[in-house]
């Protein structure tokens, strides 16, 4: 079947109730030759409606995030984690912090609000704003630790009167119920929770005064300080966490992308499009107005489905389709409001009811929503043919899907027996030992190394992967101890449009240049092909006087690694949406970390190479080989990656996890989780070093000081080179 070629980018900004809503919808009916994207700060988003039950502590923080890194897996989408700035109109490109520009056919924006205070002496250093929800649920929690432990005054302060800080007000009380002279304040420049029908306002006074909460009405803050709060008639308020939630505002960028704004809001019709047709909003950060309504998400779940439906429409080439649907925004809705404890208002025209009841009511609303976010399963994949070659039912049937990066690799042994037999080096110009990481180039009395690396498609953000592949590819030069010099690009594109083509490489180019560039290194040609999916290799060089080799090193030398372990379990996880989406940003974290100063910081080391494709027990085991030399690895002192442990025990593998134990044999160890994730295959992995034991220590505190999670994970014996794991 002919691949059906990419020809239209709708891109998501904000990973927002509504956006999240798209995607679920779009893994289950995607549109073919449109590529989805959502653009976010962190791989997760808060869920509003769970928050005061977090802060209460009724609830994990996992239980109130919605994981954007799974919900883009499973909807076939790319997941951009960075913040967007700017959507520049004209050429069609949104603006993103600490990357090149996206390209987009039509956009959503769904940001939310800031209830940040940049106007408020102070605010920015000792406040904190109630939303964004992730930065605020992370800083309450540091908060309420240090302050159950004496650490720091359990007195926080809420500005803003409203309901949302009313709520969080009281259920910051609940949480600091047993902790001696704790205190909450609420502070409000006019009177508390004004907008409320006066009777659910009464019920609301009197839950506060039940929980003590100190309400100071008709009052102005006019600073922030470290412990206190000013206000404008000189009097201060202790505080030991001050929290802004005094309304919403519109984050400034919107301002700058010539839409049609109410009060910064964006405003849009009944189909939810701005004044730019092509651009939609939703949720807090859009003004509705044919049918002005008070903030809630109440109002952004239900559109979704009208998002969803013109998104699709308006990139369809049906002409029989074009009619956008209108959203119809409800005149009331249900109010549930948290009263700290495990108890909640209820209110809806004019009805009022409170209790434990209506706080199972609320938390069933809450958990069916998440439910559908997160009740995910990878789509089954198409069937095979009624006839297949034999052998080909036994390949695929219950198998993971074959895995990308270093996890798509031919095995070690596969290798070895595929190049046995190959010609001895004859040039006198060119020296190279067998499994070392690069070949060394002669020129006089320098030495010029050389590499490739390519690696398939395993995330879906072009950007990231360049990085992330750049960074791979240099790990064989660093490995050698040498500087980076130059780098030719392979590069293949998905069948495409040809402005989708030019927006990909442009991608692509401008992340693999940072990355060279930042390192000395020059981009000098490439070649770029069509192809089924999308990958991406560079053939590398670097010099220096003295090539660093996998032969050399002695007993009694120490071993170090500079990175965790765990990107090929985590990486397998993804694909099958079982890895946590934190867990997997750190792991891209780690993989588009360079690996220069960690070379630099090593240049003295005996042996050195990068632990990719073989795992730690592969690639320790080719030093042994080389140098004529055994290892012990101590297996409690291996750093790993969140998350990658708990995926092991749980049985997921790379696909060549199989392969990399048949190729280190010659491991002697306990069988156990840990252990099987020294068979790891790792992608830009960290470089492992055998170095004097005299030096290990200070040059282990200097890998730390620089940035890396380095270790100290065993050391190099008498040989035969085998591997012994205690």
């Amino acid at each position: 079947m002919e691949t059906i070629p990419l020809t239209r980018e709708i891109v998501l900004i904000g990973g927002g109730h509504t956006h999240a809503l798209v995607l679920k919808r779009w893994g289950m009916k995607p549109l073919a030759g449109a590529r989805l994207t959502v653009i976010n700060p962190g791989p997760v988003a808060a869920y509003s409606g769970m928050l005061p039950g977090f802060v209460a502590g009724h609830y994990a923080r996992d239980d109130l995030e919605l994981d954007l890194v799974r919900l883009a897996r499973f909807a076939g989408a790319r997941l951009v984690m960075g913040r967007a700035t700017g959507i520049d109109r004209v050429q069609k490109r949104i603006q993103i912090e600490g990357r090149p520009p996206l390209q987009y056919d039509v956009a959503s924006i769904d940001i939310g609000i800031t209830s940040s205070m940049p106007d408020l002496s102070g605010f920015e250093d000792f406040g904190v704003a109630a939303k964004p929800l992730e930065n605020f649920a992370t800083r309450w929690a540091e908060f309420l630790t240090q302050a159950q432990s004496g650490a720091t005054p359990p007195l926080p302060v809420v500005i803003g009167g409203g309901v949302a800080g009313a709520e969080i007000a009281m259920a910051m009380a609940h949480a600091l119920r047993d902790v001696a002279r704790a205190g909450v304040t609420l502070i409000d420049r006019s009177e508390i929770l004004t907008e409320m029908r006066s009777g659910t306002r009464r019920a609301m006074l009197k839950k506060m005064s039940d929980l003590q909460v100190t309400i100071l009405s008709n009052s102005s803050v006019t600073a922030v300080e470290d412990g206190a709060v000013v206000l404008s008639d000189g009097r201060r308020v202790a505080s030991g966490f001050t929290l802004g939630a005094a309304g919403a505002r519109p984050y400034e960028w919107l301002a700058q992308t010539g839409l049609d704004l109410d009060h910064g809001f964006v405003s849009v019709g009944p189909t939810l499009q701005t004044s730019d047709p092509s651009i939609f909003a939703v949720g807090d950060c859009a003004h509705l107005s044919h049918a002005p309504r008070p903030k809630a998400g109440v109002f952004a779940v239900r559109q979704a489905p009208v998002l969803f439906d013109n998104l699709r429409i308006l990139v369809t080439s049906d002409p029989e389709n074009t009619a956008l649907r209108r959203y119809h925004p409800q005149s009331d809705y249900l109010k549930l409001i948290s009263l700290g404890a495990k108890s909640a208002l209820a209110d809806k025209n004019g009805v009022r009811l409170s209790g434990s009841m209506m706080w199972r009511w609320k938390n069933a609303i809450d958990q069916k929503f998440m439910s559908k976010l997160r009740d995910l399963a990878p789509m089954p994949p198409a069937p095979l043919p009624q006839r297949v070659a034999a052998g080909v039912r036994e390949e695929v049937s219950g198998k993971n899907p074959m895995c990308g990066a270093c996890g798509a690799k031919v095995g070690g042994d596969i290798l070895t027996k595929a190049l046995a037999g190959a010609s001895e080096f004859s040039r006198a110009d060119v020296e190279s030992l067998p499994g070392d990481d690069a070949a060394v180039l002669v020129h006089g009395n320098m030495r010029q190394v050389i590499s490739v690396d390519h690696l398939r498609g395993f995330v879906a953000d072009p950007v990231l992967m360049a990085r992330i592949t750049a960074i791979h590819a240099l790990g064989d030069v660093w490995a050698m101890g040498a500087a980076p010099q130059s780098a030719l690009s392979t590069i293949t594109l998905p069948r495409m449009t040809p402005s989708l083509q030019e927006g990909w490489l442009r991608e692509i180019n401008q992340a693999a240049r940072g990355v060279f560039e930042s390192e000395g290194a020059e981009i000098i040609g490439g070649h770029t092909t069509m192809g089924a999916e999308l990958s991406i290799g560079f053939t590398v060089t670097g010099l220096t006087d003295r090539a660093i080799t996998l032969a050399g090193a002695k007993p009694g030398d120490r071993l170090i690694l500079t990175k965790p372990l765990g990107t090929g379990v985590l990486l397998a996880g993804e694909m099958i949406l079982q890895a946590r989406g934190q867990d997997v940003a750190h792991a891209y974290a780690s993989m588009a970390q360079s690996s220069g100063p960690a070379s630099r910081i090593l240049k003295d080391a005996h042996a050195m190479t990068d632990v990719t494709g073989f795992g730690l027990a592969g690639h320790l085991l080719g030093i042994c080989r080389a140098s004529g030399v055994g290892a012990e690895l101590a297996l409690e002192s291996i750093p790993l990656l969140d998350g990658a442990m708990d995926l092991a025990q749980s049985g997921i593998r790379s696909t060549i996890y199989a392969a990399n134990r048949v190729y280190a044999h010659q491991v002697d160890g306990p069988e156990s989780a840990l252990a099987g994730l020294l068979y790891d295959p790792q992608t830009a992995g960290g470089l492992l070093a055998a170095v004097s034991p005299d030096e290990a220590e200070a040059t282990l505190a200097r890998l730390r000081d620089a940035g890396y999670t380095a270790a100290l994970v065993g050391v190099i014996t008498e040989g035969p080179a085998t591997l012994r794991v205690v």
